[in-house]
């Protein structure tokens, strides 16, 4: 037999193998193996049997150095156990300390800001005093002094102190015993005047009371408008904080001692004495926080195993012998579910990777001493640090706006102590450029796998779009809600199925108060649900209403009389989705009652003057045909005159006689027209507007004028502009006013009898751009006649006002009433040189077909047409 060693991997177990000398090598056995076989065969049997022999040695020897290096590694282990248990335990007490000591501190600060106010006399004081020291059983006394160091009141839990008469001194030790090395009389004085130079709490160095009780002191100073006023003290007993702060558990496990920086012990939870000579083999020392000022808390362990050694190694030769066996088969197998759970590793962490890194969410994490240990890309981005100068930073945080600094230091103690709010904090974060953005932070616990909290959690998301959009949303609500508040009209909303009032504004309340039945009475009553049968969609939970249907019902509009406020009111109701998604209606009142009145005072005048507007209506009417069928009738005539006087000559053949007659028949068809439209327009209907050229019109017109211009002897000069756009008129009606225009001019320089050189009309027509009324085309009407009166001028376009003995009156007021129906204006005006009048211009515009074209017709060179006088 002999004893094969194989150590596959340094950091692997050793494993054995008896096999016999004759045993072939198996296929999977290596090139050394097959080295070793030959070596083997090579021997001589008496080396054989002194190899075989060495091996059980040897095996032995493998077998001690293992148990060895087990337990030895055992015990380091162990050893170092026991040192973080302690670290551990001396951590919690000054956790423990340090929060009690903290509470306390904040409760003498409130106390003193109390004093400081006046709001608390010396008797509440002692009241708050007790409350305080009995709920503090470390608090052996409370102190009120004033700023000469006089204690004005004090409380003591063994009722040494009471109501300090004037003058009494801070020092301890005015009846102490002989010197003592912690009996340090300069203590409590030098932490008053540390809290009067600072203006914050003190804690003094430790020291013994003049009740021989080793204590430690905090002075708060007072301080209102006109300075320090004095200090606020609270004595600590330093072997109550021990007896009180440390835990059972924790007691029962280590020793735990306050100690000088010194070394010199002023408690701790075992007798030291008893110990003798026995040294403790495993000290952790932290500070005392918030006290600071020397006093250490250390935590000490003690070695207590004695069956440590019996233990191990019989557990150790039970392992050994057992896992021999099967350690290579086992180690396969581990070796092959490691590389299965370490390719599942890899994937979970490249997934979880991928994931953060596509997060729009940043990502931090700190430790418990707040200690950043994590940044995810997202947060890296959102602040524009990198994720190397983040990580290791305390506070402040670079991203810290400095001027806010005081405040996330706040809500950074708030989160260390757990206490950040559930729905998160919106924090105001700066970026590396200095440019600060709003945002929402979430705080959570970072537990391990062995349940032990490890650090905080911080979740951060960008809410500066969503917070703009949420003021502005506010700010569009407050608007909307003051002119709903500004409105002299009643806004109310009603809940249908609950019929309650849930809205509203300043005008409802002013009339009907927060009565809802007005808003039914207004409405005309309540909705009745069978009103509407086939409505299947879209149901009202609560009110079993057909919500779809209400809504797009439209608006309901009536006139109400309420005789509460005897006022009429135009109400328009309405069914609406409200703001939790069931129905309601909604109700608009307008006060009208001033417009009723006002029609109804209407309808009696119109009773009043319905004979008289039939009588007007019937004289214009009649006027109107009489005066503007008196041009085509004179046509007519002057044709049939023109036929039979060239006839009875034989002057005439067959085609002059038909175009003679087609020219008496279109004048009559005009005479028609003109009957039609002045009927329309007496009804005050809209013109037959229709797209039309100017120059169409101008032709027109200048036919039917010549025969005028020529029995009165005045020449007609017209000019028409080029490329003129199209207009959207009535033709037949811009006719008449032009001719109206041009007759009127050629009777004003006939009656007037002026010279052959001042009978002249000019006609004009030209674009123009005017500021008020854009593109139109401007027609104009001169003459060189005597012009008119200025009073004349003024009551020009009135109806039945007439500057001709024989006229009517109602052609240039019919003129006005045509060109403003047709959007346009219509002028008179004299013409001046110097003071002499030479004549009188009428001109109107109107205004283009913006949907048209220009008239390309109107090529060339103006045109004109001269219309010379004949001698009759």
């Amino acid at each position: 037999m002999f004893f094969d060693v194989r150590t596959d991997n340094p950091g692997m177990s050793v494993s054995s193998q008896i096999s016999s000398p004759s045993s072939p090598p198996g296929p999977a056995v290596g090139g050394s193996s097959r080295f070793f076989w030959q070596w083997w065969r090579k021997q001589s049997p008496n080396q054989q049997d002194r190899y075989a022999t060495l091996g059980p040695l040897v095996s032995v020897l493998l077998f001690l150095a293992a148990i060895i290096s087990a337990f030895w590694y055992l015990r380091n282990e162990e050893l170092e156990r026991e040192q973080e248990s302690v670290k551990r335990d001396t951590e919690v007490v000054q956790q423990q300390i340090r929060l009690r000591m903290i509470e306390s501190q904040e409760q003498l600060l409130r106390l003193a800001r109390e004093i400081s106010t006046k709001t608390v006399n010396p008797e509440q004081f002692l009241q708050q005093a007790s409350d305080f020291v009995r709920a503090r059983p470390e608090v052996i006394g409370v102190a009120w002094s004033q700023a000469d160091e006089s204690v004005k009141v004090a409380h003591s839990a063994m009722n040494l102190y009471l109501p300090a008469p004037q003058g009494l001194s801070l020092d301890p030790y005015a009846m102490s015993s002989p010197y003592d090395p912690l009996k340090d009389p300069q203590a409590p004085q030098s932490a008053f005047r540390m809290a009067r130079e600072r203006s914050q709490p003190v804690y003094s160095q430790p020291y013994v009371n003049a009740m021989a009780v080793r204590v430690i002191q905090i002075q708060v100073p007072l301080i209102n408008s006109t300075g320090f006023i004095g200090t606020l003290s609270a004595e600590y007993s330093v072997e109550a904080l021990m007896r009180y702060m440390v835990p059972r558990e924790i007691a029962t496990r280590h020793a735990m001692s306050l100690v000088r920086p010194s070394g010199e012990v002023l408690t701790s939870t075992v007798n030291t004495d008893a110990e003798g000579s026995a040294r403790p083999t495993f000290v952790h020392e932290v500070v005392v926080t918030p006290v600071g000022n020397g006093l250490i808390l250390r935590g000490m362990g003690f070695r207590t195993s004695s069956n440590l050694i019996g233990n191990t190694l019989f557990w150790m030769v039970v392992a050994l012998s057992a896992l021999t066996v099967w350690m290579l088969v086992g180690t396969l197998r581990h070796m092959r579910r490691r590389t299965e759970i370490q390719k599942t590793l890899v994937q979970e962490t490249n997934f979880r990777r991928a994931m953060e890194n596509s997060m729009l969410t940043g990502m931090r994490t700190i430790d418990l001493e707040g200690r950043i240990t994590y940044v995810n890309p997202a947060f890296c981005a959102m602040t524009g640090f990198a994720e190397e100068e983040l990580l290791g930073c305390v506070p402040p945080y670079p991203y810290w706006p400095k001027e806010r600094l005081d405040e996330f230091n706040r809500m950074f103690q708030q989160e260390l102590l757990g206490r950040s709010p559930m729905g998160g904090v919106e924090v105001v974060m700066r970026r590396r450029d200095g440019s600060q953005f709003d945002a929402r932070m979430y705080v959570s616990p970072l537990i391990d796998a062995q349940g032990d909290q490890t650090g905080w959690m911080t979740s951060v998301t960008n809410i500066t779009e969503a917070k703009r959009v949420r003021d502005q949303l506010t700010a569009a609500h407050e608007r909307f809600t003051t002119v709903l508040e500004g409105l002299d009209a009643a806004v109310s909303v009603m809940s249908v199925h609950r019929s309650e009032l849930l809205f509203a504004n300043r005008s409802y309340r002013l009339w009907f108060g927060a009565n809802p039945g007005a808003h039914s009475e207004l409405t005309g009553g309540k909705f009745d649900p069978a009103d509407l049968t086939d409505a299947d969609e879209s149901v009202d939970n609560f009110g079993g209403l057909p919500t779809q249907e209400l809504t797009d019902a439209g608006v309901d509009a009536r006139e109400i009389y309420m005789e509460s406020t005897q006022k009429w009111f135009d109400v328009r109701a309405r069914y609406i989705q409200w703001t939790d998604g069931h129905l309601a209606q909604m109700l608009i009142a307008t006060d009208i009652t001033a417009r009723r009145q006002a029609e109804e005072a209407s309808a009696r005048q119109a009773e009043k003057a319905q004979f008289t507007s039939r009588m007007i209506t019937m004289g214009e009417m009649a006027s109107t045909v009489a005066h503007e069928l008196n041009q085509p009738l004179a046509a007519i005539s002057n044709y049939c005159s023109g036929m039979v006087s060239r006839v009875q000559s034989g002057n005439i053949d067959n085609e002059t006689l038909v175009g003679a007659l087609e020219k008496t028949a279109r004048q009559a068809q005009r005479a028609g027209q003109i009957i039609h439209r002045i009927r329309q327009f007496v009804k005050r209907s809209e013109p037959q507007r229709q797209p039309a050229r100017a120059r169409d019109i101008v032709e027109a017109v200048l036919d039917l004028a010549g025969f005028e211009m020529r029995r009165r002897r005045v020449t007609l000069n017209s000019t028409i502009g080029s490329r003129l756009p199209m207009l959207s008129v009535d033709p037949i009606l811009i006719e008449q006013v032009l001719l109206n225009l041009l007759k009127n001019a050629a009777e004003a320089i006939d009656s007037a009898q002026m010279p052959q050189s001042r009978r002249h009309v000019d006609l004009r027509v030209q674009q123009r751009k005017i500021e008020d009324q854009g593109q139109v085309i401007e027609f104009t009407v001169t003459d060189a006649g005597p012009g008119m009166k200025d009073e004349m001028l003024s009551r020009l376009f009135e109806a039945f006002h007439s500057s001709k003995a024989e006229g009517l009156g109602i052609g240039l007021s019919l003129c006005r009433s045509i060109i403003e129906s047709h959007h346009g204006r219509i002028g008179a005006e004299n013409i001046y040189n110097g003071d002499t009048v030479l004549g009188c211009r009428f001109t109107f515009t109107l205004p283009v077909d913006s949907s048209g074209t220009d008239d390309f017709s109107d090529t060339g060179a103006s045109p004109s047409n001269d219309l010379l006088a004949e001698t009759p």
